[in-house]
């Protein structure tokens, strides 16, 4: 199989504890051995349930491992509802947001997670490019409309919400998360997460702040 076959989106019967049971065992079998190496039977047996039963939830492991990224999906999206712009003046707002916003990227699970949908992306295209809008829309729709939000109150002049929000996400994204996931976790920021999102906070202020 060298290209996935288009998916209709997997309808997880989230009420059947059963069915999540399942999903964290895939999601922990696809993590460490990748998805080539994964069977079935295995996690049908960790996860408590005959192998006929997982067939019914999931007819096939493409099935499966496209359910398992949709719930990491899920998962993140519950994690980021609390990352949100508070009130007050632009630098408490914006330094409240990527605290929070690098906490989360900072999380081992959260890159591991996509360390797997980057590993076989080729393999299953339509399921890993919705991840990441997803990805994409639960990230930075937030601190988009906290940036025009800001610009309409005089706090910040931003003519491109969009590309200033890549800007100090990228800021932070870099050492906190992007040489971890390419280095398998081998080199880390040598500054701490609030110095990290201080500094980028500073530059972005330096280049947006109305006054």
């Amino acid at each position: 199989m060298t290209a996935q076959s288009p998916l209709a989106p997997v309808a997880v019967p989230d009420p059947d504890p059963r069915c999540q049971v399942v999903l964290r065992a895939a999601r922990r079998a696809f993590m460490t051995q990748g998805y080539a190496a994964t069977r079935m039977e295995p996690i049908a047996r960790e996860a408590g349930v005959s192998t006929a039963t997982l067939y019914l939830y999931f007819p096939s492991k493409a099935d499966l491992f496209a359910a398992v990224i949709e719930d990491a999906g899920r998962d993140f999206s519950r994690q980021m509802e609390c990352v949100r712009a508070s009130s007050g003046p632009a630098r408490h707002q914006l330094t409240h947001f990527m605290t929070a916003y690098a906490g989360f990227m900072a999380d081992p699970f959260v890159r591991s997670v996509f360390r797997l949908v980057m590993a076989e992306r080729p393999r299953f295209r339509d399921t890993a490019m919705a991840f990441f809008e997803r990805g994409r829309s639960d990230f930075g729709g937030p601190l988009i409309r906290a940036l025009k939000d800001l610009d309409s109150a005089g706090e910040l002049k931003v003519a491109k919400p969009s590309w200033a929000a890549g800007q100090l996400m990228g800021m932070v994204e870099h050492p906190i998360f992007f040489m971890p996931l390419v280095t398998g976790d081998e080199i880390m920021a040598s500054r701490s997460i609030d110095q990290i999102v201080d500094d980028a906070v500073e530059t972005f202020m330096a280049r947006y702040r109305a006054d």
